[in-house]
């Protein structure tokens, strides 16, 4: 038996600027889109289920793990780029922002945690997760913009807004740890087959 890893990306989420980032749930969207993935076939290898701290990872994560009756484990680490010089930011200054933060790696934008940075800590963090499984396939629930980064160390490419996911999360890539090497790049969770 292969074993998989995968990375989801959570869901849309209830956008409140009076509410810390880390704290937005999933809104109705988010949460319908994953519990129609809880019957997919891609998930019944999976084996265990990890996310960020945040709470829209870990209302995604525990929303997929309920459908295989296992209880997901929360890691810190996992959690998305530091953002908290800027707070929120509106859609089109935050995508521009974005950009600039994928187009120079190694520069802290606006005090955001720097891209480089924000790869190094989530490699560090999800290694050992991934080198402790023995069986079946590990989930990892989280964020956009530290999934691409992942993505891009196990993927060998370089740093680039070009590998980031789709636009409205709730994405998914999968690395053959066995083979190690990448399956597929970012796909929605309703385009996930076995």
């Amino acid at each position: 038996m292969t074993r998989l890893l995968r990375y989801l990306t959570h869901t849309q989420v209830v956008i409140d600027p009076d509410v810390a980032i880390d704290r937005w749930p999933l809104n109705q969207t988010g949460r319908a889109r994953l519990e129609a993935a809880r019957s997919a076939g891609w998930l019944r290898t999976v084996t265990r289920i990890l996310s960020s701290t945040e709470t829209k990872a870990v209302q995604s994560a525990d929303i997929l793990a309920e459908a295989l009756d296992m209880v997901p484990e929360a890691v810190p680490g996992l959690h998305e780029n530091d953002r908290s010089a800027t707070g929120f930011l509106p859609s089109e200054e935050f995508e521009q922002t974005a950009d600039t933060f994928f187009a120079a790696p190694d520069r802290s934008v606006r005090g955001w945690e720097t891209a480089r940075d924000a790869q190094s800590r989530m490699v560090k963090s999800a290694r050992p997760l991934w080198e402790a499984q023995r069986e079946g396939d590990l989930l990892l629930v989280g964020h956009g913009v530290v999934g691409s980064l992942l993505w891009c160390h196990l993927a060998d490419l370089p740093i680039s807004r070009d590998h980031d996911q789709r636009p409205g999360g709730g994405c998914v890539w999968t690395y053959d740890l066995d083979a190690g090497a990448p399956r597929h790049g970012w796909l929605p969770v309703e385009e996930m087959e076995d």
